[in-house]
Order: C-alpha cells, then structure tokens, then sequence
C-alpha cells in the first residue's frame, strides 16, 4: 500500500497573465522535469498557458507555486487549479 507521500495526484492548470510568448512552456516542461512530474503545458488560444502536473502531492504542490512566478519574462495573474484523478501519464511535453 502506498503511502501518503508517493500517492499520485493530477492538477490540471490554467496560468493566465502575461505567459505566452515569454518562454512559459519550455521553462515549465524543465521545471517539471525536475520536480519529478508527468504531464504537458500548451498554449490557448484566449492567451492563458494550460497545463497537467501528475506526480507525488510535494511534486505537484511544487510545480503549482513554481506555476504562480515562471519564468522571469512572465508576468502571471492568476493560476487556477483543479484537481482531477491521475490517468497515469509518462513523462512531460509540450502540446499544440
């Protein structure tokens, strides 16, 4: 049985502000690497960057702060989040 701390989670993201154009997904797919979570951020269409963070509470919990500053160009003004059940994702990419 799994404890706690290796239980898997899964936020899906919604970063709006000044994020596109910014190098707010290359800066995320490295970010998330690090952290040790699985996923994929993209640009929408409305301007805001959308993103899936599956992985470990901390890992996840790491990646939304991470998620509230980017990188230095960004200038984000809202995060939203909603929590969904993890689907097991492998790895981390950018989508179109």
């Amino acid at each position: 049985m799994q404890n706690q701390s290796q239980k898997q989670i899964r936020a899906h993201v919604f970063i709006s502000g000044q994020v596109q154009g910014v190098g707010y997904r290359l800066s995320t797919v490295s970010e998330a690497r690090q952290c040790s979570v699985n996923g994929w951020v993209r640009n929408i269409p409305d301007g805001r960057v959308e993103a899936v963070f599956e992985g470990t509470k901390s890992g996840v919990e790491e990646m939304i702060n991470w998620c509230h500053k980017g990188p230095s160009a960004a200038v984000v003004k809202d995060v939203a989040v909603e929590y969904e059940e993890p689907e097991g994702l492998n790895g981390f990419e950018t989508r179109r």
